[in-house]
């Protein structure tokens, strides 16, 4: 599939710790946009973070059962963002952890493969 052009960004705020039936919850989001063919999905680990409760989550080294910050992106058309949403959306109402979706429009430059 070549994607280009107008597409959405969606990114998922998360806890590394949450969790989906013993699974990490960043791994059943990357699981489910991938069975549903989305074009595909990265998670970045985060230093430092705080959240809505204001508890700062950091990797230093005193603090090694830190729950960082994860972030999922996933970039693909409109439509199959759109799609998605519903299913991120009840993923995390059945882990009941909290969490910040964002989306927003950008522009595909140039999405290539390996040869």
């Amino acid at each position: 599939m070549k994607l280009d052009g107008p597409a959405k960004l969606l990114r998922i705020f998360l806890g590394e710790t949450d969790k989906h039936r013993h699974v990490p919850l960043y791994e059943a989001i990357v699981q489910q946009a991938r069975a549903r063919g989305l074009s595909g999905a990265t998670v970045w680990r985060g230093l430092l973070g705080y959240g809505h409760g204001s508890r700062v989550r950091s990797a230093k080294i005193l603090d090694l059962s830190a729950d960082l910050p994860i972030v999922v992106e996933i970039v693909d058309e409109a439509a199959k963002i759109d799609d998605f949403l519903p299913i991120v959306d009840e993923l995390i109402d059945q882990v009941g952890c909290g969490g910040l979706i964002t989306v927003e429009q950008v522009q595909v430059i140039r999405h290539f493969h390996r040869r």
